[in-house]
This record gives structure tokens, C-alpha cells and sequence, in this order.
């Protein structure tokens, strides 16, 4: 079982999260327009440090493609997490997007909203390497950080479905970890606001190990 956290912020944290089992390491990257996007250069530096084995993941909730783009190019991740909602950028500038950078795996983000949903995934499995499922308010610019699970019964139907393996996220946190892992039976999960500290000010390390070890379990 995959275990995918954002948002990595240090240097310092990555290599904290590397050493508790996370095996794909997100960061958000952008020209700050949105809240918490880091730039670029801090986004190299935490990449620079991790081992070859963990995936460093950079997130943009650009809709532009010339921004996604750059962020690419610039920080050369692993894989390149599009969360712009889906009516924002189309599956043909996806394609684009693959096709200008072949070796960087592309994952895109999926609101589960409805049956709506099951048909949205098809139309990118073909062209993402990995399928965010996350939770999503209609209206909103980007896809997920609600903080919030979605009807996991269509995520299992996506995860049936499709061939591109699927990462499950939307409000997940150690003590419901298993149980989304049982209903869905996903390629990996996802944790962002559930393991993050109190305060806002970076990750909660024993949340985030406890994550690891209930995620590992139905491995």
C-alpha cells in the first residue's frame, strides 16, 4: 500500500517522513498563488534530499498550462500532481502535458461528486499514471484539501474500473485509514489536513506514523 503525504514544507521534515515509510513525498509548488505553495527552488532542495527510491511529488493547482509546465521543468519530480478542478483544464492539455515531459509520471486529481465521477475517470485513465480520488466543492478552483472523506462506494466502483492504479484521498487520517482501505481497495492513499500539526505549522510526525502503520497493516 502506497502512502502518499502533503505538504511537505523542509528539507528537514522530508527526510523525517522518508524515515517513517512515506513513500511518496508532496510538496505545493507555485508562484504563491494560492496559500502554501512553496517556489520552486525550496521545492528542489526538499526533493534533493530524499533517497531514489521515495517519489517526490510536486502538486500544482495552477489551471494554466504554461505555470504547470514551468513548475515541471523547474523542479523535475518524480511525478507532477495536477489538482486544478477538472472543468478548469481539459484532458487534451493533460495530453500536452505528457507529452512535453514523457518521463515524469503524471497523477490527476478526480472530484468524487457522483456517478458523474465514474466516467470522469475513464475519460483520464489512459493518460494519467495514477488517479487522485479526493473530495470537492463544487465551485472551488482545485481539487481536494477539504479535509473531508467522499462516498468511498464510487471510489471502489473507479478503482474496479480502471486500470490506472488509484490513490484515495479526502479527509483521511489514522483512525479511518483502514477502514477507507477496506471499502475501496486503492493502489495508496493520501493525507494532508488529518496529519497535520495543531497549528497548522507543519506535520504531526507520530500522526503520520500512525498513518504508515495502519496503511501498512492491510498491505
Amino acid at each position: 500500500m502506497i502512502v502518499q503525504i502533503y505538504e511537505v514544507s523542509t528539507a528537514e521534515e522530508a527526510i523525517a517522513l522518508e524515515g517513517l515509510g512515506v513513500d511518496h513525498i508532496g510538496v505545493l509548488v507555485g508562484n504563491g498563488a494560492f496559500p502554501r505553495e512553496l517556489p520552486t527552488t525550496s521545492a528542489r532542495s526538499i526533493f534533493e534530499v530524499l533517497r531514489p527510491a521515495t517519489k517526490r511529488v510536486a502538486l500544482s493547482l495552477s489551471d494554466q498550462f504554461e505555470e504547470i509546465a514551468r513548475v515541471v521543468a523547474d523542479t523535475m519530480p518524480d511525478i507532477i500532481h495536477v489538482g486544478a478542478a477538472v472543468d478548469l483544464l481539459s484532458v487534451d492539455r493533460m495530453r500536452e502535458l505528457k507529452a512535453a515531459f514523457p518521463d515524469v509520471l503524471l497523477m490527476r486529481a478526480i472530484p468524487v461528486l457522483g456517478e458523474a465521477s465514474l466516467s470522469l475517470a475513464k475519460q483520464y485513465a489512459d493518460i494519467a499514471d495514477f488517479l487522485l480520488l479526493d473530495s470537492h466543492e463544487p465551485g472551488d478552483k482545485q481539487i481536494g484539501a477539504l479535509g473531508r472523506i467522499h462516498d468511498w462506494r464510487i471510489s471502489r466502483r473507479i478503482a474496479e474500473t480502471v486500470k490506472t492504479p488509484v490513490i484515495l484521498a479526502g479527509g483521511l487520517g489514522p483512525d479511518n485509514v483502514a477502514a477507507a482501505i477496506r471499502a475501496v481497495r486503492p493502489y495508496g492513499v493520501d493525507s494532508k489536513t488529518r496529519t497535520d500539526r495543531a497549528d497548522r505549522g507543519g506535520k504531526d510526525l507520530e500522526r503520520v506514523r500512525e498513518f504508515v502503520t495502519a496503511a501498512k497493516l492491510l498491505a
